[in-house]
């Protein structure tokens, strides 16, 4: 197998002169991506929560220390966007700001009681959405787009890495 970084991995899947966006793995990945939120959302509105606040609660559930600035990272978002989700959450009586003791420019996040109930939902609501997402999937097929996925990640870390630092 060869890495991710030698030329005879760059195989010419896609021909610019006749790419097809409705056959791009981008924009496919994309499809399936707004589709599993959509459905998350439809289940989850019930509770009276967005994508944009159940995500991040449920990321909050999973960490014993995070921050505004390490969740927007983690989840790929501006850090005001995501203090505009922590006002509502806070709102909400879900989360709570902790001001570090040491740092008093670090906010620590943590959830209330009330946040820990609505978070233990997401997880069966996005297993149920995953789930019929790849209901006709076997074991395999399952386990084989992980590691294609990872693979995938993995060729997108090797690029990000080869490129030059922006000289602005």
């Amino acid at each position: 197998m060869t890495s991710p970084t030698s030329s005879s991995s760059a195989q010419g899947f896609y021909d610019p002169s006749q790419l097809n966006p409705q056959e791009s793995v981008g924009y496919l990945m994309r499809k399936v991506m707004s589709s599993i939120r959509t459905q998350a959302d439809a289940q989850l509105s019930t509770h009276d929560l967005t994508y944009a606040q159940w995500l991040p609660l449920f990321k909050i559930s999973l960490c014993d220390q995070t921050t505004v600035a390490s969740l927007a990272r983690d989840l790929e978002t501006d850090p005001a966007s995501m203090t505009r989700a922590m006002d509502r959450l806070e709102a909400k009586g879900l989360v709570l700001r902790e001001r570090s003791t040491t740092d008093r420019r670090v906010v620590r996040l943590a959830l209330t009681a009330e946040g820990d109930k609505v978070a233990a939902r997401v997880p069966p609501v996005l297993a149920e959405v995953l789930n019929g997402h790849l209901s006709d999937f076997s074991h395999d097929e399952w386990q084989q787009l992980l590691s294609l996925l990872r693979r995938m990640l993995a060729n997108g870390d090797a690029l990000r890495q080869q490129r030059p630092p922006d000289s602005a």
